[in-house]
């Protein structure tokens, strides 16, 4: 497997990604597809604050994406993140290379910590953040708000 940052040239397959993962819901708050166009627009917003790292295989299928960039309501110091994996491809590390990747991307962006706002039905990702030491700061109804420190 290979993890490198992603650019907007990987928009279409990213899409094509995120949106067979809409469609199955259930692991997103997202519901509407996005366009490539969408993607890339998506990708080139606020560069110079976020980090997109995507994972390949040595065939080059693309098996899931990561993102992190500042969010309106967190404090400068923290980020928000987003992982998206390839549906029946979760389980073999995807998540886990792709984040040893962001870890080094948020610091060198001067965060000094991650935010994941993760739906509370959304079991699978609650524990995919929990097994990266993310715990818990603050849950609504919809949400659990899970916290990783960087320093």
């Amino acid at each position: 497997m290979l993890v490198r940052r992603a650019t907007s040239l990987d928009a279409r397959t990213m899409a094509e990604l995120l949106n067979e993962i809409i469609a199955q819901g259930g692991t997103t708050a997202m519901s509407k597809a996005l366009s490539r166009s969408e993607m890339s627009d998506w990708i080139d917003s606020n560069m110079a604050q976020s980090a997109w790292h995507l994972a390949e295989s040595d065939a080059g299928e693309l098996l899931g994406f990561q993102k992190i960039s500042p969010v309106e309501g967190l404090p400068q110091e923290a980020c928000s993140i987003a992982t998206f994996a390839k549906l029946g491809k979760t389980q073999l590390g995807i998540g886990s290379a792709l984040f040893q990747a962001t870890q080094k991307a948020a610091a060198a962006l001067g965060f000094h910590w991650i935010n994941a706002t993760i739906r509370t039905y959304n079991e699978g990702g609650i524990a995919y953040y929990q097994s990266r030491g993310f715990e818990p700061y603050k849950r609504d109804d919809a949400s659990v708000f899970m916290r990783y420190n960087l320093r």
